[in-house]
């Protein structure tokens, strides 16, 4: 059994000035049981954690890390950037070469506006849509994330579910009131909000590929189905890319299923590791921005030059490197179907749900899931159970149910074998149970 003593100190130490001792709830491990784990160290797959534990990491920050840990050419990026200086509150070139590289991977954007973090991202698509339409109303999915601005923390995923909280408290009735539900991968519930509410309605704002709550893919028809209804009733489409985007191929989800939305929100994967944000689109409603427009939106760290040294250089690794999203999604595969192979073996009841480089493994499920509410379904013990007993074999899978294992170009098809392999005493503890 591991040891978490250093940890375990440093936990609480840090609920001493921190609410809950952590700075993302998703990283305090309540629905697993146990104590955060504190991180020294990462390398190409692998962390280290302050009591000396070394993991196989597929959490990879929570997608970001698409070429793995301290990858020595993003590192070199982000040092030249910093030799010249942190941050100037200026524009710089950097900023103008970043843009440039995901205008050309994304053919949907031509403007883009960088900022801070995917929730101001999607915060300011909204608001932008809000402005280019005149309308007040947006529609999302029961179960998808889009970070943590009031209008979307109604039936959200990610952290909101577990902690078993899908509303917070301190939203206001106000900015819940023009968030309407609809259910992912039902067009039906789509259509019924718009008959309703069409006139008032200014976006549908969706992840294109769910994998807030747990990784969930759109069915056949369902990204286009949404595309016709917002051009209908004149609707900005939004597709919040932050996890899919440059992972599920250069172009993202919309890439992979031929698809354009309006406005693409982005984040993670495109600062490299660093703080960083996105949001673009079509011109006619990005023009709508300050210092051009009346939609105000700003950011004193917006393109801070060290996330754009870093997204930079990731996106040009992606983009130059053949072959890089085959090789992700063969390796994905391979341990999809080892992790299968182990549970049937064993006689355990699991379902793997994958998008490219994007898993989640699920328990006691009968049939497919397609939706918030079959997701909810899911045995959460049992995934507690086997992620703990997962971690205690040097394994490190998200630290909830409903949130996605990553594969990075750093796993070598050694380190999916030894996942694999390490997965017999996971499965093991969760036949246990049974």
């Amino acid at each position: 059994m591991i040891k978490f003593t250093n940890s375990e100190r440093a936990f609480e130490e840090a609920q001493k000035v921190i609410p809950g001792g952590v700075n993302s709830p998703v990283r305090a491990f309540k629905s697993v049981g146990g104590k955060p784990i504190f991180m020294a160290s990462g390398q190409a797959a692998y962390i280290t954690d302050i009591d000396g534990n070394r993991y196989l990491d597929f959490v990879c920050s929570w997608g970001p890390l698409i070429l793995g840990h301290a990858d020595p050419r993003v590192v070199s990026a982000i040092k030249q950037a910093a030799e010249h200086g942190t941050s100037f509150g200026a524009p710089t070139e950097g900023e103008t070469l970043l843009v440039k590289q995901v205008i050309k991977m994304f053919p949907s954007i031509e403007l883009l506006r960088l900022v801070s973090s995917g929730t101001e991202a999607a915060m300011s698509a909204l608001r932008v849509a809000r402005g280019f339409t005149g309308k007040n109303r947006v529609v999302k999915f029961a179960g998808c994330y889009h970070g943590h601005a009031d209008s979307f923390l109604v039936a959200a995923g990610s952290g909101a579910l577990t902690l078993g909280v899908p509303d917070s408290k301190g939203v206001t009735p106000g900015s819940a009131g023009d968030t309407l539900i609809a259910h992912f991968n039902d067009l039906g519930s789509v259509e019924d909000l718009f008959r309703k509410h069409g006139s008032e309605i200014a976006a549908i704002i969706v992840e294109p590929v769910a994998a807030n709550m747990g990784v969930i893919a759109p069915n056949q028809g369902f990204l286009q189905g949404l595309r016709e209804i917002a051009t209908r009733y004149k609707a900005v489409l939004i597709f919040d890319e932050v996890i899919t985007g440059f992972r599920l191929a250069k172009g993202g989800a919309q890439e992979l299923f031929s698809i354009q939305a309006d406005l693409t929100v982005l984040g993670k994967i495109i600062g490299g590791g660093l703080p960083v944000g996105a949001f673009g689109g079509r011109r006619d409603i990005m023009q709508c921005i300050a210092p051009i427009g009346p939609v105000y939106q700003a950011g004193t760290l917006s393109g801070n030059p060290l996330a754009v040294a870093a997204g930079l250089a990731t996106l040009k690794l992606i983009d130059t490197e053949p072959n890089f999203h085959k090789s992700l999604d063969e390796k994905a595969s391979v341990l999809e179907h080892g992790l299968i192979e182990q549970a049937e073996k064993i006689g355990v009841k699991a379902t793997i749900n994958r998008v490219g480089s994007l898993m989640t493994v699920f328990f006691n499920h009968e049939k497919n899931i397609l939706n918030f509410k079959s997701a909810m379904q899911s045995n959460t013990i049992q995934y507690k159970v086997f992620f703990i007993a997962a971690l205690n074999n040097g394994i490190y899978f998200a630290p909830s149910q409903f949130e996605a294992a990553f594969v990075s170009a750093a796993h070598s098809y050694d380190d999916i074998e030894k996942a694999i392999s390490a997965s017999k005493a996971a499965f093991e503890a969760v036949a246990a149970l049974q």
